[in-house]
């Protein structure tokens, strides 16, 4: 089954079992996000991917620079261990992963948590790849794809979803990165970008690997 169905099931799912003012809610603050343009302002194809060095989830250290060196890169932009889709997301990519080292290429999923909860979500999840920890939200800003979570929707993420995003980030800006996927070639340029303001829409895996493989 394709990520793209996965999602898609799992969304008419929500809509039957969740609450209808926590759903419209959700609808509206992703629109206006949206309608900021902010994706636009994103790193682009034929831009250069800001380097990094950033923790992995067994407290390694992973540098941008030292994984091009030996082939290109798919970097995933995930929400956290709290967003279903991001589950969902990052097992798709794990599935895929023989066909990524089959490229050549490595694979690595950031988000803004911290490295203890980066470690629970690989063990979730049984990821071989490494689960990088964007502490500050530095990189994604520099990517730009940094937002700071709506204030309407906030308390509703501590109170009625669960999502303690101070605690499992280490800050409480509430900052997130729009789920992004990237890939980077061995010279720094990217050539590949899929950056939509609306969390619920991903890359498919299928169509990240079919532009790998073709390269």
């Amino acid at each position: 089954m394709t990520l793209t169905k996965e999602i898609a099931d799992f969304e008419a799912e929500k809509q039957r079992t969740h609450d209808r003012d926590v759903l419209d809610m959700i609808d509206v603050t992703t629109a206006d996000l949206v309608a900021t343009g902010i994706a636009a302002k994103a790193v682009q194809v034929g831009g250069m991917a800001p380097d990094f060095d950033l923790p992995d989830q067994l407290g390694n250290n992973v540098g941008l620079r030292d994984l091009l060196a030996t082939g290109p890169v798919i970097l995933n932009f995930y929400r956290g261990s709290w967003c279903p889709y991001c589950n969902l997301e990052l097992r798709a990519y794990q599935q895929q992963l023989a066909r990524i080292k089959a490229a050549n290429a490595s694979l690595v999923a950031i988000s803004p948590m911290l490295p203890d909860a980066s470690l629970s979500i690989a063990e979730k999840n049984t990821l071989e790849f490494p689960v990088l920890s964007d502490i500050g939200s530095g990189v994604s800003e520099a990517f730009g794809l940094a937002f700071v979570v709506d204030a309407r929707i906030q308390q509703m993420y501590l109170e009625r979803l669960g999502n303690d995003l101070p605690t499992l980030n280490g800050d409480a800006s509430f900052r997130l990165p729009l789920p992004a996927t990237y890939i980077v070639g061995q010279d720094g340029v990217v050539t590949y970008a899929y950056v939509v303001a609306d969390y619920r829409v991903r890359a498919d895996p299928e169509d990240v690997l079919a532009v790998l493989e073709s390269a």
